[in-house]
């Protein structure tokens, strides 16, 4: 699974941010490595030198094999709060995926019987 990481010009450029973010991506979709082939992640300073309570934002898109991409926002106070919300979003929205696909392909295979003779 690759990720890549964004951020626009009010976000520093810090190896420890993008570590950060690849930690906490890889730790919650560690469940879906073998379906989730890259995750595009975009941080923003929406307000920059305003002061704001949601003034930070992180956008998640997964590329899921054979699913369109899955992808969340979250916005909070601080960055890491922003990553970590978005994070366990995606998780969850990916999980919820990737389970209608499974059930999808449960559904779509099973034969319908034919009532016997007497």
């Amino acid at each position: 699974m690759q990720i890549h990481v964004n951020a626009d010009k009010n976000i520093p450029r810090h190896e420890a941010v993008a570590l950060h973010i690849e930690t906490v991506v890889a730790k919650d979709l560690s469940r879906f490595t073998d379906q989730v082939t890259r995750v595009e992640v975009h941080v923003s300073d929406e307000t920059a030198q305003k002061p704001a309570d949601t003034s930070f934002r992180c956008m998640m898109e997964a590329r899921v094999i054979n699913l369109n991409p899955v992808a969340v926002t979250h916005h909070a106070g601080n960055m890491h709060q922003a990553i970590d919300g978005a994070a366990e979003k995606l998780k969850r929205a990916v999980a919820s995926a990737v389970a209608k696909q499974s059930a999808g392909k449960r559904s779509s295979g099973a034969a319908i019987a034919e009532p016997e003779e007497e």
